[in-house]
């Protein structure tokens, strides 16, 4: 097991991920986890729902390897054309 210096330090929403996981959009299923963000590994339309939103936004034009600062409870399969999205957590 490699060394962590950081395995005593509380985690919290500005600190890096320690978690990260593939999200695959869908209309009907919520993710497992909250994200801290999202990485977009393929760019083009997000369709997300955030963590308190009562509904969904896009974000259009997404450029490839962007991170959005949203903490995201959905990504919707309707209206997302990126690809590779990975959860932060």
């Amino acid at each position: 097991m490699p060394k962590d210096n950081f395995q005593n330090s509380a985690d919290s929403l500005i600190s890096p991920a320690q978690i990260c996981f593939p999200i695959a959009p869908s209309d009907s299923e919520e993710l497992l986890q909250v994200t801290k963000a999202i990485y977009v590994g393929e760019g083009g339309d997000v369709t997300l729902r955030t963590i308190d939103g009562p509904g969904d936004v896009t974000f259009a034009n997404v450029p490839t390897g962007a991170i959005l600062d949203v903490r995201v409870r959905a990504v919707r399969a309707t209206g997302t054309t990126a690809t590779n999205i990975v959860g932060l957590a």
